[in-house]
């Protein structure tokens, strides 16, 4: 028995049970913070309806908000589920794998190359499904040509994917088909030899010595020696027939009714009028040197040491490239400017909304920090940031970030903040007049409109006023010394426990 009673005082005192004689009512309007760092952080508020709890840092947790749970064991897995509609959507190890699922459709794939979907209908049992484990193994449907099956490279036949009517293959390379339009391509040791047919349309290859094919009244298309001479007359159905001579790399040239140009020794000296735009293009030493004029583009590029190009509605300049980078955009609805040293090392992007005067901005420093201001005015800092300057995903925000954060701090105009230092060892939070921090184990305070609470050790030494009632007590007794008369209690301001306070939304 006498080990009994000193733990059981101990979990009391450091589950936060409420002192000063505070009812059940009051207790849930505070919320409840529990900390036993670094493995356990617990923070709840009732009303908001708010409940979230990290163990061993960033690696587990488990919130809850309304009718959304989030559920993290990070790195490894991130859930986001709802239950109206019922929905959910999984990371796997970001970015490997993920899956989402909805009323209307089921999806998993990993790094895009196996991906299996369901499609569902009114009758479950209609339900279209689909799986690729690209390039091996291909299964689908097609409304108009009906299920299909490819297995790489021994046999395969693929409907209305991969930007063709129909694929078709035995033993790849040795022969494939392919249709789209009405135009049927056979390849026979692909690449090498191919034929092309349709209505009014043939051809043949041996690639890379000689090609042709034609399409009466629509195209002609011949090559030799692939890339060295290449011509082609193409759009002659349209009102831009357009013809294209080369020789490699002596001499390019493209007319048509819409845009000539001209190259030597392509790709570095040559010019384009592109009269459909007005604008025209002269190349000195392309990529380095080059001009362009017209209504809607200006460029002057002079790399490394300065390029400036113009839009109607856009800027983009370099300086000493690629130390120096300006953007703009500056549209009726939409405008933005961003600054760059060295593609991500130091970035500053602003942007704006002028027709609701809503503004956002982001600055990132490789790899010390990231600062972001959003449309409601909330700001952020966190501290390092070695990934987010180059990959700004919500994925990596999800699943990787929490685990480097050494400080994380959120803030808004109205005074409200929220801070953490080391996954919560210091962690401060101010909403309006009420005030919530700790430095495990040393210290913990909190204060609101009518309760105030001052712990040390977890409550070895704890001093605390609700209602103008004062205790004191020592040794986590939830008991001690009072003093002071009561008051009758007024409406207390609500407690946004924890380091997610919804209403302002911060959460480091």
């Amino acid at each position: 028995m006498r080990l009994r009673i000193p733990l059981i005082m101990l979990v009391l005192a450091l589950a936060g049970t409420p002192a000063g004689g505070a009812d059940k009512g009051e207790s849930e309007a505070r919320g409840t913070i529990f900390t036993l760092w670094p493995l356990v952080d617990y923070r709840e508020s009732p009303r908001e309806g708010f409940r979230n709890l990290s163990l061993l840092g960033p690696l587990i947790k488990v919130q809850a908000r309304g009718d959304e749970t989030v559920t993290a064991v990070r790195p490894l897995f991130y859930r986001d589920a709802r239950e109206k509609p019922e929905s959910a959507a999984t990371d796997y190890l970001y970015p490997l794998a993920s899956s989402e699922s909805s009323p209307d459709v089921s999806t998993f794939q990993v790094l895009k190359l196996y991906q299996k979907n369901v499609f569902r209908r009114t009758d479950p049992a209609q339900a279209e499904k689909g799986t690729m484990l690209f390039p091996f193994y291909i299964t689908g449907e097609s409304k108009k040509y009906g299920p299909y099956t490819s297995v790489f490279p021994f046999y395969g036949d693929i409907y209305e994917r991969f930007w063709r009517d129909e694929y078709h293959y035995v033993l790849f390379p040795l022969y494939g088909r392919t249709v789209k339009g009405g135009t049927t391509t056979r390849n026979y040791l692909y690449p090498v030899f191919s034929t092309v047919e349709g209505k009014g349309e043939s051809g043949f290859a041996v690639w890379p010595l000689y090609g042709q094919s034609s399409k009466e009244g629509v195209y002609r298309k011949r090559f030799a020696l692939w890339p060295i001479y290449d011509e082609a007359e193409t759009g002659l159905d349209t009102d831009n027939p357009t013809r294209r001579f080369q020789i490699l790399p002596l001499f390019v040239a493209t007319d048509s009714p819409k845009r000539t140009s001209r190259h030597y020794l392509w790709p570095f000296f040559g010019w384009v009028d592109d009269r459909e735009r007005k604008v025209t293009e002269t190349y000195y030493l392309w990529p380095f040197v080059m001009t362009a004029r017209g209504e809607g583009r200006t460029v002057d590029r002079y790399l490394p040491f300065y390029d400036e190009e113009r839009g109607k509605e856009t800027l983009k300049r370099w300086y000493l490239w690629p130390l120096f980078r300006h953007d703009e955009i500056a549209g009726a609805t939409f405008g933005q400017e961003r600054d760059r040293v060295l593609y991500f090392l130091f970035s500053d992007s602003r942007e704006w909304w002028p027709t609701d005067g809503a503004e956002r901005r982001r600055t990132a420093l490789w790899p010390l920090f990231v600062y972001n201001r959003d449309v409601r005015g909330v700001k952020s800092f966190s501290f390092p940031a070695p990934l987010e300057p180059i990959l700004d995903r919500e994925g990596f925000e999800r699943s990787w970030s929490p685990l480097w954060r050494i400080y994380v701090q959120k803030w808004n105009d109205a005074g409200d903040s929220a801070a953490s230092f080391l996954w919560n060892l210091y962690w401060h939070e101010r909403r309006g007049e009420d005030f919530a921090c700790e430095f495990f184990p040393v210290v913990s305070y909190r204060s609101e409109k009518a309760a105030t609470d001052l712990a040390f050790l977890k409550g070895l030494v704890r001093f605390e006023e609700h209602d103008g009632v004062k205790t004191l007590s020592f040794f986590w007794l939830p008991f001690g010394i009072s003093w002071g008369e009561s008051e009758k209690a007024k409406p207390v301001g609500e407690n946004e426990s924890g380091l997610n306070m919804n209403k302002a939304r911060l959460e480091p």
